[in-house]
């Protein structure tokens, strides 16, 4: 059976990016970079299940939004 990933609060009322201030912005990096470190601890052996598929899925969701945090950090420098 699948475990359930909790990406709250990151996905379900996504932070608005653009109007946090770098503090916030560091802040939020720090909880995705270790919500990605916890996930990857966990991932799923058989690359073919449906449980890896939704892994690969939300740990994609985290990286974007890591992406994104480093990007408006670079626009506030």
């Amino acid at each position: 059976m699948a475990e359930i990933i909790d990406l709250n609060p990151y996905f379900e009322d996504e932070p608005d990016i653009q109007a946090m201030n770098a503090k916030q912005l560091r802040t939020c990096l720090k909880a995705l970079k270790e919500r990605i470190a916890e996930m990857d601890e966990r991932e799923p052996k058989n690359m073919e299940s449906e449980e890896y598929e939704d892994w690969a899925e939300a740990h994609e969701e985290l990286e974007d939004a890591v992406d994104e945090i480093l990007e408006r950090m670079d626009e506030l420098k």
